[in-house]
């Protein structure tokens, strides 16, 4: 921001962190105002338990697919591999 715009007046910052918005007096470099932003609803206890059994089965699915897909790879390299034996044998 130039010089000249600074020395004009009031300007606003928004805090990176808490997002609380701060005016600047331009003239002076003083916070003339802050405003905090309304802090998020708290969850209750049970909205809280039924997020974690959601994110558990969510986490026990995602873990029982990669394992189903383990298992299928590893069976299609068994199969290539008894192929690979099977071909080699027959060169012989």
């Amino acid at each position: 921001m130039s010089e000249e715009k600074k020395k004009a007046g009031l300007f606003q910052l928004v805090c990176p962190c808490c997002q609380s918005i701060l005016w600047v007096d331009g003239m002076t470099e003083a916070i003339v105002k802050t405003e905090k932003r309304a802090a998020k609803k708290k969850d209750s206890l049970d909205e809280l338990l039924s997020k974690e059994k959601k994110r558990m089965s969510e986490f026990e699915r995602k873990f029982e697919a990669t394992a189903e897909l383990e298992k299928k790879k590893l069976e299609k390299a068994e199969e290539k591999f008894a192929k690979a034996m099977g071909e080699a044998e027959k060169e012989e």
